[in-house]
């Protein structure tokens, strides 16, 4: 089976730190989704490790890391990517294989992205600018370049094609831009990832499967980023719920066994967009501090709030989550009490559903406040307080709780339901 790990809010979760942790069960380890605009953040002894494109298990010896071809990848930032993990014997080449559906982002992608976002003025969605959505749009409008490409005889045509459609739109913006230094490192990395398995996605993996082995899969962003079902139009360009898992992977529905959705304790965002419980005032920018909520990716500081509980439940629907893991519960300890958003007041009338346009409907979050718990000495019997907060959500989620993670390192995750 497939289990699916996924981020229930608007990204940055800490699902890598929770497929890290949880990579010992599974043989391999599959991006389905998504591109270097994710960050996951791990703490490894000591030590901080931020992925973009390589999934979470790459530190487990013994274990396969696969980029399916739902993953639209960035040569060179995948090859930096690689060579700080070989600089700290990480040995990359023998735990990574890519999909060769995979589609490749090209540095026109990159400047395209920056141009359109540049071009929108107070209307910018807060794009990442790594080339993603313009890659996407390639892909659907069938132009575009795959992994698989680079070991083909006709891919500088088929470059060069695809480069000089992109120059030509951007003579519709007013942007200045340098193309040959980065078109000189992308050439770089391509040659260096030619010598990095590739696989025929539908086969390695149902094969893979065939045999009995057991797949995590790791999905990027959040379900509130999700293309269809997000806060449209600030959103992300891919799908990323469970249904993307199929589609990115090559599977089909049948093999989806548990789904573990990710929720922090609070709420954050990087971007534009809608944040119903976002809290713009001294109580944010303590919780942006304590948790230190700055994107992996970007470094940008997070817009930060309350947990969204019907924002939550909404996510749960469409993912079909069977286990809840929350992370950053340690972050309340700084408050006497905290919030959770229970209810939207949306034209005077209180509902716990999620309106068809978020972006333009006035909505005050109504809340519930619980008392925190203080330091957590005995992970065997959790604090009243946070005992009190894991019911309320299971109740309110109609979901289990299966973790709950208490500070950054592996040791600080609390197992309350083993996940087998």
């Amino acid at each position: 089976m497939v289990d699916v790990i996924l981020g229930l809010q608007w990204g940055d979760e800490g699902k890598g730190k929770i497929v890290d942790y949880l990579a010992d069960k599974y043989d391999i380890i599959a991006r389905f989704q998504g591109g270097p605009n994710a960050g996951h953040t791990l703490y490894i002894e000591g030590k901080k490790y931020v992925l973009h494109t390589i999934p979470s298990g790459i530190f487990r010896e013994g274990k396969t890391n696969y980029i399916g071809n739902g993953v639209v990848i960035d040569p060179i930032t995948l090859l930096k990517e690689i060579e700080n993990l070989e600089a700290q014997n990480i040995p990359v080449k023998n735990r990574l294989i890519i999909s060769k559906r995979a589609n490749l982002i090209l540095p026109t992608h990159k400047i395209l992205d920056a141009a359109s976002e540049a071009s929108k003025g107070n209307s910018k969605i807060g794009s990442t600018l790594k080339g993603i959505g313009p890659t996407y749009m390639d892909k659907t409008g069938r132009n575009g370049l795959r992994i698989g490409d680079i070991l083909q005889d006709d891919f500088m045509v088929k470059y060069e094609l695809l480069k000089s459609k992109h120059l030509q739109l951007l003579q519709v913006y007013n942007y200045d831009f340098e193309l040959e230094e980065a078109e000189e490192q992308w050439f770089e990395a391509i040659e260096k990832l030619k010598s990095y398995q590739q696989v025929e996605s539908v086969y390695y993996i149902n094969e893979a499967l065939k045999s009995g082995k057991r797949i995590l899969a790791e999905g990027a962003q959040g379900s509130m980023l999700d293309i269809d079902f997000g806060t449209y139009p600030f959103v992300t360009s891919s799908n990323t719920i469970t249904a993307a898992v199929c589609t990115g992977l090559g599977i089909s529905p049948q093999n989806i066994g548990e789904v573990i959705g990710i929720t922090k304790a609070y709420c954050t965002r990087v971007g534009g967009g809608p944040f119903p419980s976002e809290l713009e005032d001294e109580v944010g920018e303590k919780l942006r501090k304590e948790g230190a909520e700055f994107g992996a990716t970007t470094g940008r500081p997070r817009r930060c709030g309350w947990i969204d509980l019907p924002a939550l439940n909404y996510t749960c629907i469409i993912n079909g989550v069977t286990k809840l893991v929350i992370t950053k519960a340690d972050i309340l300890n700084a408050f006497d009490e905290f919030g959770i958003c229970t209810q939207y007041k949306i034209d005077g009338i209180e509902t716990n559903e999620l309106p068809f346009d978020m972006v333009n409907k006035k909505i005050e979050p109504v809340y519930s406040y619980f008392k925190s718990w203080g330091n957590i000495e005995n992970t065997q019997t959790l604090p009243q307080e946070l005992q009190a907060y894991v019911t309320y959500l299971e109740k309110y989620l109609n979901t289990k709780v299966s973790m709950v993670s208490n500070g950054p390192g592996r040791e600080q995750l609390i197992e309350l339901e083993a996940i087998k």
